[in-house]
């Protein structure tokens, strides 16, 4: 006891040297830390969900070597990411690692381009997880029965779906962290075993020339291939991979509910990509390999290959139960991304980019409930151009991967050009930081660009991909705030045990400035400056 109680005192020693006290419930260990990322990446999500955008989209040698090719890329990122959160293991993650990282005066610029491109992540990966399950449920429910999916009844069982999810995250990470374990079970011994079952019970099987080698192009008539190249094609049917293994920040969100975080928080990281990248291989290659009739899984009726897949192995009922395996798993996955985007959320409030009334956190389950509810309702409005968009879910997953990727690389970038701004944690890479570094920033460069690319030819207002619009409307959004007012007063990280030490109330609107002009606490630079010191000490 003595032992746990000492590691909790250093924990919240460590998150006092960085600025915060500790204000969420820390009973987390290491195995949770790696399950809320592991959840969160969930494998047969991703690859459940998009499955026919990758067999459309470059077919089964794209889907399995892009495989290899993301997992590969993405542990730069995940390598990049962990030695910094073990440096800065605080709920803010990218955007605090951003302000801690980059000189004093630019220091609160980073940190706000940062965070709004974390929120845009955040929110769009919930609505890529949570709406994929309403399809999944809406395609189940066809298979034995008379019910016919419209766009509206689907948006219906989404925002269901979405209260689930936060009346959950509304009672605190105790219950929480029960619901983790059943998640690692799920998303371990229940996916492996659903894809031991199909390629065991497949009737035949794909060759091995069909699975890594085979391209196809059903982006349009004709197809990007013929239009652009069938290397443009190749390059965007990655996003089922990159989407999938996305979202491994959330060890770093939920760093101040973990004990020894500055060694829990990297390890769940690393663990989780590398762990995932294995799982979803396997996944995949089995999937793949037990196709019984290719044009009929990629023109299916039912309009869900990997439905499809398990019809013709399973027959009906068999796929209705396994297809109910895979939905707990993706509901598992969809409660665990609102978490993370929550405590996000909870944190950008707490440093004043949100409204203040966002910082709160309930007494009684020590849960930021506010942000819960502003997660599943900003998740339920990306949504809604499904309701008159074909490819509204192919374009919310480039948003949500795109908006996670550049909120991890902005840190890692400033980590990489200013490498003398911080005291490394016990998770240290040595000389090989700057070079792995470099490698993540440019496959995210590459991978920004890639998604918001046109996947379906003709391009209209139906296949049209709103990918950049929504990114660009966050970008515009977040540099004009910046310069136009947020430059003023947003000052990044606030330094809320140094502010309560002279008495300030951090609750009073203006009373940081007030306390600023009278002398009494150190300006906004000055208190980056003091941050800066520090972390060289």
């Amino acid at each position: 006891m003595a032992t746990v109680e000492n590691r909790q005192a250093q924990d919240e020693d460590k998150l006092a040297e960085l600025g915060y006290k500790q204000e969420l419930k820390r009973d987390w260990g290491v195995l949770h830390n790696f399950g809320i990322s592991f959840s969160i990446i969930s494998v047969i999500t991703g690859i459940t969900t998009l499955f026919e955008y990758g067999l459309n989209t470059g077919g089964p040698g794209v889907m399995s070597v892009g495989w290899i090719v993301v997992s590969f890329f993405t542990m730069f990122v995940g390598l990049g990411m962990a030695e910094i959160v073990s440096a800065i293991p605080t709920s803010g993650g990218p955007y605090f690692w951003a302000a801690m990282l980059a000189p004093p005066k630019h220091a609160p610029f980073a940190s706000w381009i940062t965070g709004w491109f974390n929120l845009l992540g955040q929110v769009a990966v919930t609505t890529g997880i949570s709406f994929g399950l309403a399809g999944l449920v809406s395609t189940t429910a066809s298979l034995n029965s008379g019910y016919t999916a419209t766009a509206g009844k689907t948006i219906g069982i989404y925002a269901a779906i979405l209260v689930s999810h936060a009346i959950v995250n509304s009672f605190g990470v105790h219950i929480l962290r029960y619901l983790n374990n059943t998640s690692i079970a799920l998303h371990s011994l229940g996916v492996a075993s659903l894809a031991i079952a199909v390629v065991a019970k497949a009737p035949m099987h794909q060759s091995a020339k069909f699975v890594f080698a085979t391209f196809y192009d059903g982006t349009g008539d004709p197809g990007w291939s013929v239009r652009a190249s069938p290397a443009y094609v190749a390059a965007c049917g990655v996003l089922m991979s990159q989407y999938t293994i996305t979202g491994f920040d959330a060890s770093a969100h939920l760093s101040e509910e973990t004990r020894n975080a500055s060694w829990s928080a990297p390890i769940g990281v690393l663990t989780s990509v590398g762990v995932s990248a294995i799982f979803g291989f396997f996944l995949l290659v089995c999937l793949l390999f037990s196709i019984q009739d290719f044009t009929n899984t990629v023109g299916s009726p039912i309009d869900q290959p990997v439905t499809q897949i398990l019809v013709d192995i399973f027959g009906t009922n068999g796929a209705i139960v396994l297809m109910t395996l895979i939905m707990l798993c993706v509901w598992h996955c969809g409660l665990f991304s609102m978490t993370s985007n929550s405590r996000m959320m909870f944190s950008f409030s707490r440093d004043g980019a949100l409204p203040h009334f966002f910082h709160h956190v309930d007494a009684r389950f020590q849960s930021p409930i506010r942000t819960v509810w502003l997660a599943a309702f900003l998740s339920f409005c990306l949504a809604l151009p499904s309701l008159g968009s074909a490819v509204a879910f192919t374009a919310a997953t480039s948003i949500a991967t795109i908006g996670l990727y550049l909120s991890y690389g902005i840190p890692i970038l400033i980590a990489v050009v200013y490498s003398g701004n911080y005291k490394k944690g016990p998770f240290n890479l040595g000389v090989a930081s700057r070079i792995i570094g470099v490698i993540a920033c440019l496959w995210i460069g590459f991978i920004t660009i890639i998604f918001c690319l046109p996947t379906t030819n003709p391009v209209d207002s139906q296949t049209l991909n709103y990918t950049p619009v929504a990114v660009g409307i966050i970008a515009v959004g977040a540099f004009g705030s910046w310069f136009l007012w947020a430059h003023r007063w947003f000052i990044g990280p606030i330094r809320q045990i140094e502010a309560e030490h002279h008495g300030i109330d951090i609750n009073e609107p203006g009373a940081f400035e007030k306390a600023e002009a009278e002398g009494k606490l150190n300006t906004g630079i000055d208190i980056v400056n003091d941050m800066d010191d520090s972390r060289k000490s």
